[in-house]
C-alpha cells in the first residue's frame, strides 16, 4: 500500500445517458447524449433478439398419440454377445436347448457345431439352424426364441459431467440420450459442435463418424438425434479456447508465474490516495 496523487488516475467516463429534469424534457424522460451510439446499441439487441439460435417449434401435444413412442419405429432386434436363446423342435423336442451367444457372435447347438448369430434377426437365425438341422433330419420344425437379452453398453467421453459406461436394457440410447446420461456437456468447455462416434465396423475396424449434436441440442433437425449401436463410444472434445487456457495453465504459468488481479482506491482525499491491489488465486 502507498499514497500517490489523485491526478495520477483517470476521472471516470460519464454516462452516455443523462436525466433532465425540469421544462426541458417531461418527468421519467431520458435525453442521449450520444445519439448514434444509443441507436446502435437498440439496433444491436432487436438483431440478437431477432437471431435466436433455437427456431420456433409446434407445441407439444397434451396427450401423446397412441401410434407415437420408441417401439412402433424401432427396426427388428438383432442378436449381440450374452443373449440367451431357445432352440425349439416341434416333432424332436428331445432336442430342445438354450444356447449363449458367445464372445465372438456364434452359438453351439447339439447339430449346429457353430452358427453366426450376431447382428441377425430372429427369422435370420431360424433360417440358418434350420438348414444346419437339415442335414440330420427331415423337414425338421424349428423356433428361436428369445430367452433373456444382454444388456447393451454404450461409453460418454471427453467433456461430459459424468464420463463412463452406461448399462441399458431395451431400445438403444440416442445420441441427446447417452449425453443425458452422462450429466450434459460443460458448459466452458465442451465443443459440440465436433462431437463423434466410434464405432467397430467389419472385421471389428474402429470408425470415426461424426455427428450434428449441436443441431439437437438447438432444435434445428430432429433427425441429428441418432440411435447408437451396441458399444458405440460417443467423445465429446474441448473447445479451442479450453485448449488454449489449458496449454496456458499447464505449460506457461509453471514457467512464468502471472499475477491476475484489479486495483481499486480506498479512502481518497484530497492529498492523497491508497491503492490496493487484490491478487486473484490462479
Amino acid at each position: 500500500m502507498m499514497g500517490v496523487s489523485p491526478d495520477y488516475f483517470t476521472p471516470p467516463r460519464k454516462p452516455d445517458l443523462q436525466v433532465v429534469s425540469g421544462a426541458a424534457l417531461p418527468p421519467g424522460r431520458v435525453r442521449p447524449r450520444n445519439g448514434l451510439a444509443t441507436a446502435t446499441a437498440v439496433c444491436a439487441l432487436a438483431g440478437l433478439a431477432a437471431c435466436s439460435p433455437v427456431p420456433t417449434l409446434p407445441p407439444v401435444p397434451a396427450q401423446p398419440a397412441l401410434d407415437n413412442g420408441p417401439v412402433s419405429a424401432l427396426p427388428p432386434y438383432r442378436f449381440q454377445v450374452g443373449d440367451v436363446l431357445g432352440v425349439r423342435l416341434l416333432l424332436n423336442p428331445e432336442l430342445n436347448e438354450e444356447v449363449t451367444v458367445r464372445p465372438d457372435g456364434r452359438i453351439s447347438t447339439t447339430v449346429a457345431k457353430d452358427e453366426l448369430v450376431s447382428g441377425r434377426t430372429v427369422p435370420e437365425v431360424t433360417a440358418a439352424l434350420t438348414r444346419d438341422y437339415s442335414t440330420e433330419l427331415h423337414n425338421p420344425r424349428l423356433t428361436v426364441l428369445v430367452k433373456s437379452f444382454a444388456p447393451t453398453r454404450t461409453y460418454v467421453g471427453g467433456e461430459v459431467a459424468n464420463p463412463g459406461e452406461f448399462i441399458t436394457v431395451g431400445p438403444n440410447l440416442t445420441l441427446s440420450q447417452a449425453i443425458a446420461r452422462a450429466g450434459g456437456l460443460k458448459q466452458m468447455s465442451a465443443d459440440e459442435a465436433s462431437a463423434y462416434i466410434i464405432r467397430r465396423g467389419p472385421n471389428d475396424v474402429p470408425q470415426l463418424l461424426s455427428v450434428r449434436f449441436q443441431d439437437v441440442m438447438w432444435g434445428k433437425d430432429p433427425t441429428a438425434d441418432v440411435r447408437l449401436a451396441p458399444y458405440d463410444v460417443v467423445y465429446v472434445p474441448r473447445t479451442g479456447i479450453s485448449e488454449v487456457y489449458r496449454f496456458v495453465n499447464t505449460y506457461l504459468l509453471q514457467f512464468v508465474p502471472i499475477s491476475w488481479g484489479f486495483s481499486y482506491l480506498v479512502n481518497p482525499t484530497a492529498g492523497a490516495t491508497s491503492v490496493v491491489n487484490q491478487a486473484v488465486p490462479k
